[in-house]
This record gives C-alpha cells, sequence and structure tokens, in this order.
C-alpha cells in the first residue's frame, strides 16, 4: 500500500510539474529582472547615482534583451524546461524552470559570464585590428615588392639600351676600321 500511495504521488508531481512548466517568457523575464538588478548594482557602484549612469542602465539592458531574444534557446524536458545560449560554440545554462518559477543564475555568474563576454569581444577586436595590421604590412610589402622589380626591370632595360648602343658603336668603328683597310 506505501509503495502504490508513494507511485500515486510521484505521479501527482510529475503531472504537477509537467503542466506548470514556464514558458521561454516566464524565462525571460526572470533573466531580465536578474540582468537588470546586477546592472543597476553594477552602474551604481561605479558611476553613482546620477542620469549617466540610469542611461547607461537602460541601454545595457534593453543590449542584452535584444541580445537574448535571438540567441536564447529553450530545451523543453516535458518535467521541466532550461534555457540557454550559445557562447564561444558551449551551450551556457541560464535558467531552469519548474513549478512554475523559474531559477536564475546568480550575480557572480551572470558578472563571470558578462565579463567573459566582454572579455572575448575585446580578444575578437585585438585580433581583427592584429589580421588588419598584419593585412596593411603585407600590402605595403607587397607594393615595396613591385617598386623593387619595377625598378630592376627599368634598370635593366637601360643596360639593354646601353649594350645595344655600345654594339651599335663596335659596329660603326669596325665598318670604319674596314673601311680605312680598304
Amino acid at each position: 500500500m506505501k509503495k502504490l500511495l508513494a507511485v500515486v504521488i510521484l505521479l501527482l508531481v510529475a503531472v504537477l510539474m509537467a503542466l506548470t512548466v514556464p514558458d521561454k517568457k516566464a524565462h525571460k523575464e526572470a533573466m531580465m529582472k536578474a540582468i537588470d538588478e546586477y546592472v543597476t548594482e553594477e552602474a551604481q557602484d561605479k558611476l553613482g547615482d546620477n542620469v549617466l549612469s540610469k542611461l547607461g542602465k537602460n541601454v545595457a539592458v534593453k543590449t542584452i534583451e535584444l541580445a537574448l531574444n535571438s540567441k536564447l534557446n529553450v530545451h523543453d524536458y516535458v518535467l521541466l524546461n532550461t534555457t540557454s545560449v550559445r557562447l564561444k560554440g558551449e551551450d551556457q545554462l541560464l535558467s531552469v524552470g519548474m513549478f512554475g518559477h523559474v531559477f536564475t543564475f546568480d550575480k557572480e555568474m551572470l558578472r563571470e559570464k558578462l565579463e567573459e563576454s566582454v572579455k572575448a569581444k575585446e580578444e575578437a577586436a585585438s585580433e581583427k585590428e592584429a589580421a588588419k595590421e598584419n593585412a596593411r604590412e603585407l600590402k605595403k610589402l607587397q607594393k615595396e615588392q613591385k617598386k623593387r622589380e619595377k625598378e630592376l626591370a627599368k634598370e635593366q632595360k637601360r643596360r639593354e639600351k646601353e649594350a645595344a648602343k655600345e654594339q651599335k658603336r663596335r659596329e660603326k668603328e669596325e665598318k670604319k676600321r674596314a673601311k680605312e683597310a680598304e
């Protein structure tokens, strides 16, 4: 009887879980609330409580919200669901939803993920700048090489022209000597 009661309770819990799985909108709202709290705290710590910090906070929150709209993936497991975003080729778990509630990451995890994201963007920007610099350097070297090749070709033509003049001069001298010898 106890086993039957345990099975019935488990089934009821499973049905309750399945019926109360939050949707994507609930996940997004919970994450945006956590992000708003984090950004507000960071803005006040770094910029104080002024118009600039509020403006920066609003811009940051809107930017993150737009990114979440396009990159947020919901994984439904019938009894619960999770959300994640793909960063650096890996899915990063952001929240878990069950019993009608969404459990999000904590502020420290958010700080780490945002710092990782900023660092990744900075690294990508520096790599892009290094690639541009390499391309400029390569272009400069190619230009110098072409210039040297043109100079060498010009010098070769000048030598050929001088050699042709010298040959004509010799031929004239030989003709002159031949005439004198006759």
